[in-house]
């Protein structure tokens, strides 16, 4: 692999972490928060001082012959860390039974980290190695126990995390079921990426040699595990973006009445684009039912269920035909409201009625009838 397979995935994934990055700064005391902000930040850092030219500029910067292996090998523990303590989270909550557990994790990662550079700090490895330091000091006193050490942890978390997701899958269901079972996958590369190094290890101490396994196979397993387990953890979210998304397909519905309603009742039409989506459809929604009280004098419950009538009959289905004739009663009583007076008698008890029902339908209901009122033509007061 040369340099672009490693800095194409960072740079997606660094795209990701600064994606979340407003999120993470609002709620960055939030455990679960930290732990995200940490897999994306660690997932995008491990592919870029994993590099090779990285490498040889780490290397040459620090003054010490491969110090970047014990580096890359910290981050990628980091990395599993966060994996399982993530997934604790999301299954048990932030209770102090989970907590206990996390820190019992990240103290088990900080001693594996410890050992690592131990073992690194005892051990002799002058000859700069950018793709094969595994094999190649596979044999090596201390540098062999700092790949062990890395290894072993690299491959509990590997076998850990996929088992508790397939578990995990199997009772529940949308989003997160499809989030497990991308972990799953996930982790089946990034194990094969340790057996694949743990491999080639065992064959130099017995004398053979599958550097091949180390040099060719293990990279891109990584690689795409490593993408595939950040995608595993964000894919869940896609609920919250569902949602978000049909907010602001509600929103976007409601324009076309809002803009008439307030426009008929010499209101400005202005939007406070720098407010929350939830408050500025709340905020329309709002516009639209006082508005709409104020046409009550002028609604026509007959109109509305001939209307109704006619696009049932023209095969229209119920949800779209009742949008569509509450759409139709509610242009007639603007264009009414605008070539007649206001005469300040009380609303007809029909029109009530048919505002009524209208308002009852909720959010996403007006929505739909403004949606509708959009598409029509201006009707004529000649019916």
């Amino acid at each position: 692999m040369n340099g672009s397979d490693y800095y194409i995935p960072a740079a997606a994934l660094a795209v990701g972490f600064l994606s979340k990055l407003p999120g993470i700064v609002r709620r960055r005391r939030n455990p679960m928060v930290r732990c995200v902000a940490g897999l994306l930040l660690m997932a995008s850092a491990g592919f870029v001082f994993a590099a090779p030219p990285t490498i040889a500029v780490v290397n040459r910067a620090v003054g010490v012959s491969n110090f970047s292996a014990p580096l890359v090998y910290a981050i990628l523990s980091v990395f599993n860390t966060c994996c399982i303590v993530l997934l604790a989270y999301w299954r048990e909550g932030l209770g102090e039974d989970v907590q206990r557990r996390v820190r019992r994790w990240f103290a088990a990662c900080g001693a594996v980290i410890a050992l690592i550079a131990v073992c690194f700090a005892v051990g002799e490895a002058s000859v700069e190695r950018l793709r094969d330091l595994d094999t190649h000091y596979a044999s090596t006193p201390w540098i062999r126990e700092m790949i062990v050490v890395y290894l072993s942890w690299h491959i509990v978390v590997g076998v850990v995390v996929p088992t508790m997701c397939w578990r995990w899958s199997r009772v529940v269901d949308g989003w997160l079921r499809a989030g497990l079972l991308t972990l799953v996958a996930g982790f089946v590369f990034s194990t094969g990426f340790g057996l694949a190094k743990a491999a080639a290890v065992v064959a130099r101490w017995a004398g053979g040699d599958l550097d091949f396994l180390s040099t060719e196979v293990a990279p891109p397993l990584a690689s795409v595990g490593a993408v595939l387990t950040t995608a595993g953890f964000l894919l869940p979210q896609g609920q919250r973006m569902a949602a978000a998304w049909d907010d602001w397909q509600t929103y976007r519905w409601m324009g076309p009445l809002w803009r008439r309603l307030r426009t008929l009742m010499g209101l400005p039409v202005t939007t406070t684009w720098w407010a929350p989506l939830g408050s500025r459809l709340f905020d329309r929604e709002t516009d639209i039912h006082d508005d709409l009280l104020a046409l009550a004098p002028y609604c026509d419950l007959q109109t509305m269920t001939a209307c109704h009538d006619r696009a049932l009959d023209d095969g229209v289905s119920p949800d779209d035909a009742w949008a569509l004739s509450a759409a139709t009663m509610i242009a007639f009583a603007i264009a009414a409201k605008e070539s007649t007076a206001e005469t300040g008698e009380e609303p007809l008890s029909t029109g009530t009625a048919a505002l009524g029902a209208v308002l009852g339908t909720g959010t996403r209901g007006i929505a739909r009838i403004s949606r509708q009122y959009g598409a029509l033509r201006r009707p004529t007061m000649a019916a």
